[in-house]
């Protein structure tokens, strides 16, 4: 469920609206709990009420990468290959059946558990030869992830024109255009996503249902529809959370925000089915808004789309959608049930298109013409799924297993009457892309039909020539990896080259934006746009930038010819692990990566010593450990002269945090316990610890008086305290560790932000940071060291950040503030280093503060050279 604020509805509909209202005030006593408009939704106690507790288990099989048939299907016949191109359709396999779970959250609601899925396919499958079922990767809980296709049977050759036809879509578009066997014969790909946040169930068994009937029916209609089309199913993008009853995965993220940082292997499998299938339509059931929220969005809208071709699409399916849903014949009165509602034309903000960290919005970079969130209406998670009677539970599940079979059938039949119109609108996404042609703004000319467009939905943008990611770095080369796995096309230099009156050195990367994914490119690589000005609240994060915040050097070239350049495209970037041959090595400590080796090196007993600008020395004696090291985490290990003075040591670290948190610790290869205000109430043995991180689910007042003393005791022994936000700021002041005063700013803002790092904690940190909630120090104390203070002026580059009523709490409050401070005993942080494990470029600022604050004791050496 996304969620929004209340806001006046667009002039034109103010009467359906009134309906709406006025059916509300008849709901029976066990209706529907959600409003349509209920407040916004915000990571930490909003989504997690505690700290973070995902197991260790589950961030090794996220950060293991795996996200295809490699990981395995269990099944007693076929292969599993969910991306697998070349071959006929069905693909037809016996799927090994999981242990039954009877404490699996969605028997209560009379749904399909996960334990029942795996059957309920093998007798699909068998029920005729237009249903192929394949696992497209595994859950970070280990559970596998079934991608249900539905079309005509397919010979192999058949499937291999389907194949070429559609690269022949995104590579040569324009040549795609004017194919008469292409508008003969390609079968527009329809992708429906169910369950991504776990405790909405029943998306997954609306497309059961659909899927049992496809396999079956006789009808001109159906026969027609999957002649020419394909339709993907993801049953369940999400078994972990609709197993437990939570929206979060096994490691705690809501998958719905993760697309532009793609950290868990759910995302991954989507990402790899927008980009194989290359639907042109799709939706994403979600629940609960009452009456049913069906996508086109609010302002504002994601600049970097052909939203003119996205709008005119997904505006024509919802009112399908609608028509559909309402002829239900559900009604407020009898069943609980508000008539649909459509935000683009009933609200004027607050459930917006923006970022492109949904669904949705992300498939639309993919090709996708018609993208929508669908909000089924009755709630049945959460408090209700705990207090209401399971004969409650079970009617509301009926209906919204109906309401969203109406939205899925209705689309189907979307398709099945505007195929050619489809296809051509792709086809034209991607060649405008490839040509490099300016975007169309959207007035009542140029998407006729749509009611209601004003200025406030204008979005584009002036897409560069290019961008340039110059080698050499672990940062440059996990950028382009990740470019890449977004099918962003990236060529790399032969030789130095000059572009846009600058000089590049060889192995320079090169991003040209006159490709079919431009929009995906520049909205990944792009500053962003400060749009505090255009709309008064944000559904979600407003700035992300990944030439900001991942730590490489990212610069945009706005013209010049690339024409004659020594540019080769590239598969995936050249690796940059190298260990000099000889004397001892010197290791940065400035991304991630470079942490993880570190750690992975202290693991293993070697002695590492902390130079006096931050950096590792390893011993040459331990050089084939470096070079195993330089192999798995693709960093440099330089020669140097320094020894080093202060040893180091692996700390183990007790985290009260979110979950984004939680794996970004992970990701660098630290010792991590979680703890948080129960655990230490239960009794944690504090010996195991040698730092303690707060930022969410910790709090003193609430320690009982053993807890508290346990605590204490911990801190005053000289272990260090990391701490972001009010809360960890909270922490060190009742601890006495740190004299400063947290002012927190507009709770609503967030974005990129400039900063200016001063101290050994940020040595080597990008220039710009991340804000969610940002928070400033005042009122230092004479002990107090300023890391890093926000841009002076206004150091909001892209994002949304606005002063509250009384003026306060704003940017300009905030400019030249400090943003992130220490002492001996602790650091605090008013950014968002490790916010949804995505600015990778800041993740060592955390890093550099545990290894410094941490108690551990050890000799000192002498620094030389």
């Amino acid at each position: 469920m996304r969620t929004t604020r209340t806001v006046p509805a667009r002039p034109l509909l103010i009467s359906a609206l009134a309906v709406t209202t006025v059916g509300s005030l008849l709901l029976t006593p066990h209706t529907a709990a959600a409003e349509p408009k209920p407040p916004v939704t915000r990571e930490g106690p909003a989504v997690e009420k505690g700290a973070a507790r995902a197991p260790r288990s589950a961030a090794e099989r996220a950060l293991s990468g795996t996200t295809g048939p490699a990981a395995g299907t269990g099944t007693g016949t076929g292969t599993g290959t969910g991306t697998g191109t070349g071959r006929g359709y069905p693909r037809e396999q016996v799927l090994a059946p999981d242990p039954h779970n009877p404490a699996d959250k969605s028997i209560k609601l009379g749904l399909t558990p996960y334990h029942a899925i795996a059957p309920k396919l093998n007798a699909i499958q068998r029920l005729g030869d237009r249903v192929s079922v394949e696992v497209a990767g595994r859950s970070a809980g280990g559970h596998r992830l079934y991608l249900v296709t539905v079309t005509a049977p397919e010979s192999t050759r058949q499937a291999r024109a389907q194949e070429r036809m559609r690269e022949l879509i995104e590579n040569a578009p324009a040549a795609a255009a004017r194919s008469r066997e292409l508008r003969a014969g390609y079968k527009t790909p329809v992708f429906f996503n169910n369950n991504i946040h776990g405790n909405e169930w029943e998306g997954t068994d609306a497309s059961l249902k659909l899927i049992e009937r496809l396999a079956t029916a006789k009808d001109r209609r159906t026969r027609d529809l999957l002649s020419h089309s394909r339709l993907y199913f993801n049953i369940t993008a999400n078994p972990d959370g609709r197993i437990a009853g939570t929206r979060a995965n096994a490691n705690g993220f809501d998958m719905n925000r993760d697309f532009v940082t793609a950290s868990q292997p759910e995302v991954r499998a989507m990402r790899q089915i927008e980009i194989d299938k290359q639907p042109a339509v799709m939706l994403d059931v979600h629940g609960y808004v009452n009456g049913t929220l069906i996508e086109p969005t609010t302002p504002p809208h994601g600049e970097n789309y052909e939203y003119d071709l996205f709008l005119k699409n997904t505006y024509a399916n919802a009112l399908r959608m609608e028509s559909a849903v309402n002829g239900l014949g559900y009604t407020p009165a009898k069943d609980g049930v508000r008539p649909a509602q459509i935000p683009f034309r009933d609200q004027e903000e607050g459930w917006d298109d923006w970022p492109p960290i949904f669904t949705p919005q992300y498939a639309a970079f993919h090709g996708t013409v018609a993208a929508h969130t669908v909000e089924i209406p009755l709630t049945v998670n959460n408090a209700a799924y705990d207090s209401l009677p399971e004969s409650e539970l079970r009617r509301r599940s009926a209906i919204n297993v109906d309401v969203a079979g109406a939205a899925l059938t209705a689309t189907l039949d979307f398709v099945r009457t505007n195929r050619a119109s489809l296809v051509a609108d792709q086809i034209e996404v991607f060649r405008r892309g490839a040509a490099g042609e300016p975007q169309v703004p959207v007035s009542a000319e140029t998407v006729p039909g749509v009611p209601g467009i004003g200025p406030e939905d204008v979005y584009t943008t002036d897409f560069p020539r290019a961008y340039v990611v110059p080698g050499g770095s672990p940062a440059a080369a996990r950028l382009v990896d990740h470019l890449l796995a977004n099918d962003v096309r990236v060529t790399r230099a032969a030789h130095t080259f000059r572009l846009g009156g600058r000089s590049y050195p060889k192995g320079s990367y090169v991003v040209d934006m006159r490709q079919p994914k431009r929009g995906l490119a520049n909205v990944l690589l792009a500053d962003g746009r400060d749009i505090s000005d255009r709309v008064s609240v944000m559904y979600d994060i407003s700035g992300w930038s990944l030439g900001r915040l991942w730590g490489a050097e990212v610069t945009q070239v706005t013209s010049g010819s690339l024409r004659g350049l020594p540019l080769r495209s590239v598969g995936r970037a050249a690796r940059v692990g190298h260990v000099a041959p000889r004397g001892d090595l010197r290791l940065r400590l400035e991304d991630p990566r470079e942490i993880a080796a570190l750690n992975s090196l202290l693991q293993r007993g070697v002695e590492v010593r902390r130079s006096a600008d931050g950096s590792a020395i390893v011993p040459a004696s331990a050089r084939a450990k470096a070079a195993a090291a330089a192999r798995t985490y693709d960093v440099v290990f330089d020669a140097t002269r320094v020894t080093g003075t202060t040893e180091l040591r692996r700390p183990r670290v007790a985290a009260a945090v979110t979950p984004g948190e939680l794996f970004a610790l992970r990701e660098m290869n630290f010792e991590v316990t979680p703890v948080s205000t129960a655990v230490l109430n239960a009794g944690f043995d504090w010996s195991a610890a040698d730092v303690l991180f707060v930022s969410a689910g910790l709090n003193r007042d609430a320690l009982n008086p053993a807890a508290r003393s346990a605590l204490d005791a911990f801190l005053a022994a000289g272990h260090g305290l990391v701490g972001r936000g009010v809360t960890g700021a909270g922490l060190a002041t009742a601890a006495g560790l740190l004299a400063a005063r947290p002012v927190e700013g507009n709770t609503d803002a967030n974005g990129v932000v400039r900063v200016v790092n001063s101290g050994p904690v940020t040595a080597g940190a990008p220039d710009h940071g991340f804000v969610y909630a940002p928070v400033w120090f005042t009122d230092l104390g004479p002990e107090v060291r300023v890391e890093q203070t926000y841009g002076r002026g206004n150091p909001l580059v892209s994002g949304h950040w606005r002063a509250l009523e009384d003026g306060s709490g704003g940017p300009a409050q905030a400019a030249g503030q400090a943003s992130v401070v220490s002492s001996s005993g602790a650091v605090l942080f008013g950014t968002e280093p490790l916010f949804r494990d995505h600015p990778k470029g800041e993740f060592a600022q955390v890093a550099r503060a545990l290894f410094t604050v941490a108690h551990a004791s050890g000799g000192t050496g002498e620094e030389s050279g």
